[in-house]
Order: structure tokens, then sequence, then C-alpha cells
């Protein structure tokens, strides 16, 4: 990796603008729209399945984009396709509000996730390969930044609706997506021009061939797609289903929109700590229990407590999205390469988002009048047992390429 560590000031400088940009604008095409289904409601036919259907869309998306995303990056260079990832983000969010009718609204959908989806492939290799020596702390500000704008759009939903109509208040965003380009081009317009005069840096170590790397044929890449399958199905399922949820609590649609936004920004505050935890920890299991508990007790609440102390369980279940910031740290802690990192993070995405597309839709879809949500959060719960047990599996201090009999001595200790 020495080439990453040499990369000029100026160009790590515009990278980190355009990871942050990137990550603050990456969920809001997701958040935006839960707390507007009544609204959308009355201009598209929007019924029990075709909500769940748009609930299942992200996840979708991300595991299509983690399939497809590592063999791209074997032939595209990262900020080429992460500018590519951009554009279809921003031409989905602009088709969406335009949609004219509910197809058009779910295929500008789709689109936009797969856009997300190839920016979750492409973040961790990028910030090994411009930010080697600190990829703890800028995960934790990607984590914090994606929590940041996942909040803003969720809060930010109603008023917007009630002051422009949804279409506005969901297409604005794509303005917030096209911004997070711009770092990017200017990166690479200065990388252009002095792209002729530069020789290909030499590497520090031995690395494998990147389709020597089978992370199916490690426990480490399966453990990490359980881990992103467990957490995608309980944070999508929310972002899709908490306004509804509430509101079939007898909470106001706008305040519900606020609980969104309060329980999306809790994923705040654990990100700043979580990476920072973890890669010091050899065996960091107990952190991923911590927020596997954290779930567990805030749905219990939201089901069973009085619906006047809904906000204590949305805080308590909101820390539980911790466990995304564990997911990501850990992609970086048990790889040593850059190539590594980008077929872990696309494995574990690909399986793991394929396996939690499920989720939103039946949380849904096992919603019925006289039973409450009951079921929908058992579900849930099943999958927080997932998660624990890819937790588990990842636990043990190893690195990915020792599994494909690459030799790095002190790789181990320096990087747990």
């Amino acid at each position: 990796m020495g080439g990453a560590g040499r990369q000029p000031l100026r160009g790590r400088l515009t990278a980190l603008a355009g990871v942050l940009l990137v990550a603050f604008s990456a969920r809001e095409a997701v958040s935006a729209v839960s707390p507007l289904l009544g609204p959308i409601s009355e201009d598209l036919p929007l019924d029990a399945v075709t909500t769940g259907i748009l609930g299942m869309l992200p996840t979708a998306g991300f595991a299509v984009m983690g399939f497809l995303a590592p063999p791209l990056l074997r032939r595209i260079q990262l900020e080429h396709l992460l500018l590519a990832s951009i554009l279809l983000t921003t031409l989905g969010q602009v088709g969406r509000a335009l949609g004219w009718n509910i197809l058009a609204f779910l295929v500008f959908t789709w689109i936009a996730m797969l856009g997300i989806g190839v920016v979750n492939v492409v973040i961790p290799p990028l910030l090994m390969k411009y930010f080697p020596d600190k990829t703890g702390i800028l995960a934790t500000l990607h984590i914090t930044l994606l929590g940041a704008g996942t909040a803003v759009a969720a809060q930010s939903a109603i008023p917007l609706g009630n002051l422009y109509g949804w279409r506005f208040s969901i297409g604005i965003w794509a303005a917030v997506s096209a911004v997070a380009a711009m770092p990017w081009l200017i990166l690479l317009a200065g990388q252009r021009s002095v792209a002729r005069s530069k020789t290909p840096p030499a590497h520090d170590g031995p690395s494998p061939p990147a389709n020597a790397i089978k992370p199916w044929r490690s426990s480490i890449g399966w453990g990490a797609a359980l881990i992103f399958a467990g957490c995608s199905s309980n944070t999508f399922a929310a972002l899709s289903w908490l306004p509804a949820v509430l509101v079939d609590r007898g909470m106001s649609q706008e305040t519900a929109g606020s609980m969104l936004a309060l329980y999306s920004i809790l994923a705040v505050p654990v990100a700043l700590i979580v990476p920072l935890v973890v890669v010091r920890m050899p065996r960091p299991l107990p952190v991923a229990i911590l927020f596997v508990l954290a779930f567990a007790i805030g749905y219990g609440g939201i089901i069973f407590a009085p619906p006047a102390s809904a906000v204590a369980w949305v805080v308590i279940a909101g820390l539980g999205q911790g466990v995304y910031s564990f997911a990501f740290t850990m992609i970086n802690k048990r790889t040593r390469t850059q190539s590594g990192s980008g077929i872990l993070s696309g494995f574990a995405q690909g399986v793991g988002y394929a396996l939690a597309s499920v989720g939103p839709f039946l949380f849904g879809l096992l919603h019925h009048p006289g039973d409450g949500w009951l079921p929908s959060f058992g579900m849930l719960g099943a999958w927080l047992a997932v998660l624990s047990v890819g937790a588990v599996m990842v636990n043990k201090p190893r690195l990915l390429e020792d599994a494909f009999r690459v030799a790095h001595p002190g790789a181990n200790e320096a990087r747990n």
C-alpha cells in the first residue's frame, strides 16, 4: 500500500471532501420517502405490497451492486466508478420525483439505490487508497455523516412536503447528490494532468491477485455477510416502516417523521466511538452483542410500552445502529490490502443485502390489524440472531488474505 501512502496532500484533502459529501448524501434517497407515504399515496397507489416492495428496493439494489462492483473495480478506476454511481443516484432521485405512475416511481427508486449500492462498496477501498494510516478515523467520519444525512432528510421530509409538495421534498436531495461529484471531478482533472509523468507506485509487500481472494471460502467473508444481513434488515425495515408503526400507535405523521429522524441521527454518536474502539480490540464480539441487545430492548418497548414513552424506546433501538459502523470497520480490520478490502466489501454487502432485502418486505407483509406489529418485530429478532452468528465468525484475529497463502510478517499485529 505504499503508493496510497504517498498520495499528494492536495489530492488527499480533495478526496476527503469527496468522501464526506458522498457520505452525507448516500442515504437521503432512502429516508426522505417513508415519512411521506401518506401524501404520496394520494397521487400514486401505495398498498401494503407496493410499500413493501418500495422498502426492499434499497437492500436489493445494494445487493446487486455488491456483486457487480468488485469485477468493475478490476476494470474501472475507483474514482470513475464512484462518479458513475453519483450520476445514477442523482438521475434516480430526479426521475422518482417526476414519477408519473407507481411503476416509474419504483423504477427510478431502483436506479437511485443501484447508485448508492456502488458507493457502499467503493468507499472502503477509497479510504484505504488515500488514507491507509487513517482508516479508523475516516470510517468514523463516514458513518457519522451517513447518519446525519439520513436524519436531515427524514426530519425535513414533512415540512418540505407541506410547503412545496412531496415531489419537491424527495427531489431536492438530487441536488445534494450532484454536489458530491464536484471534488471527484476536480481530483480526476488533477490526476489526468500528471498521469503521463508518473510511474506506477511500488508495493510495500506481497498481496494476492484479486482473483486469488475468494471470500466465499472464508469464514471472514460469510461472517461479514451475515452481519450486513442482520443489521441491514433491521435498519432498513425501520427506515421504511417506523413512521407507520408509530402512527398506528397514535402518533401524528409529523411527529412520527421526527422520530425517524431521531432514530437516524443516533447512528452519529455511536459512529464516533465504535471504530475507535473496535480497531483496538483483537476480539470485538462484545461490541456487536451490545448493539443487538439495544435493538431488541428498543423493539420490546415500542411494541409493549405505553405510546407516551415511545421516544425512549426509539432512542434505545436507534443506538443499535452502531452495528453498521461495526460492520464497515471490520471490513478494513480483517483485510490488509486495497483489493482485499474491495472484494470483502463487495461480497459481504452483496450477500448481506440480498438476504436482508426480504426484511422490509416481510415486515409489512406480516402486519395484520388484529395482530399488531408483533410478528413483524419477531422477524427482525430472528435477523438479530443471524447478526450475532456473523459477529462470532469474524471475531478471531486474522486477515482475509492469510487464508490464501499471502505472507506479510507483522500484518496481523499491526491491524489488530
